[in-house]
């Protein structure tokens, strides 16, 4: 076994003992079987509704690439290209979800509608990048940029939190081995010690699936939830191969047989009813500041009225 990956396997097994979710709720989720059996029904894929939810936001666009791109753009990339696959293979229930504005009001607003609609299943998606700590600098266009090529991979997590976490793990690692059986591998590095608040709970060291409890998004609402980190958009390589379709396609192959199964073994509710929106942007007022030196005069308290605004997603990384 490569040491680091059994380094990381041990440290994770520890940390679980401190830190696990309730034993039934644990146990329900790891010893699922991934194995679709015969006699599990056919997926209605045209019943089956899915979220697909674009990490972050225009206004908020979370991590900078090691060539200067937000991780925004490869987020509404990837999220785009996955929604126009799955619709194309029957899933015509699947819908975008793009945010706009602040993060923090944006986040609230993001989960209230994701409860609202209520769909089968949520997957939110980003990039990944590293702690600022272990950022190194090289030249790209005349310019300083900062890169680290000492991570690579792609995660997935869940949170332990979340109402429907038994559901939320079983297409996490459907995800996961369909990723790895693509030669796809995840980063071990979040079990580490030096990743300080960053560090996670590896729950299945096979298919790279971390508990992630305090994000908002994973925690708070009432569907089974699931975020994937694609790559590692501050490793120049990787980053490179994420502009490339080619790249992503076996990503997009990954989730699409993954969601397949999870259809199968997870079927629609048959109350859901409503149909999804084909596309869903979802807004939060932007927090007013206030002028503390002088009171304005009238004229400029009425010209100052706040304009309604946007909203954005996901968590600090």
């Amino acid at each position: 076994m490569n040491p680091f990956r059994h380094r990381a396997a041990c440290v994770a097994l520890a940390a679980a003992a401190l830190a696990a979710p309730p034993a039934s709720a644990a146990s329900l989720a790891l010893n699922a079987s991934l194995a679709v059996p015969d006699t599990a029904p056919a997926c209605r894929r045209d019943a089956f509704r899915l979220l697909i939810d674009v990490g972050h936001t225009s206004e908020a666009p979370g991590a900078v690439s090691a060539r200067g791109v937000d991780e925004y753009d490869f987020n509404l990339t990837l999220a785009n290209e996955l929604v126009s696959a799955l619709r194309a293979q029957g899933f015509a229930e699947t819908t975008v979800m793009i945010t706009r504005g602040p993060s923090r009001p944006a986040l609230l607003a993001r989960v209230a509608r994701i409860n609202q609609i209520a769909p089968d299943l949520v997957l939110s998606i980003h990039h990944d990048s590293v702690p600022d700590r272990f950022l190194e600098t090289f030249e790209y266009g005349d310019k300083p940029h900062r890169f680290s090529d000492r991570f690579s991979g792609h995660s997935i997590f869940v949170s332990a939190s979340n109402r429907r976490y038994a559901a939320s793990v079983l297409f996490a690692r459907l995800i996961g081995r369909e990723m790895k059986e693509r030669g796809l591998r995840y980063t071990p590095h979040y079990t580490e010690k030096f990743m300080g608040e960053r560090r996670r709970v590896l729950i299945d060291s096979e298919n790279g699936v971390y508990r992630y409890d305090q994000l908002l998004v994973l925690k708070n609402t009432h569907v089974p939830s699931v975020l994937l980190e694609a790559g590692s958009i501050i490793n120049r390589e990787e980053e490179w191969k994420l502009h490339l379709p080619k790249y992503r396609a076996p990503i997009l192959a990954a989730i699409a047989q993954a969601l397949e199964s999870y259809c199968r073994l997870k079927p629609p509710e048959a109350s859901a009813v409503a149909a999804m929106p084909e596309h869903l942007i979802v807004d939060a007022p932007a927090k007013v500041a206030t002028v503390r030196k002088h009171r304005p005069t009238k004229a400029v308290a009425a010209a100052a009225k706040p304009a309604v605004t946007r909203l954005a997603h996901a968590g600090r990384k």
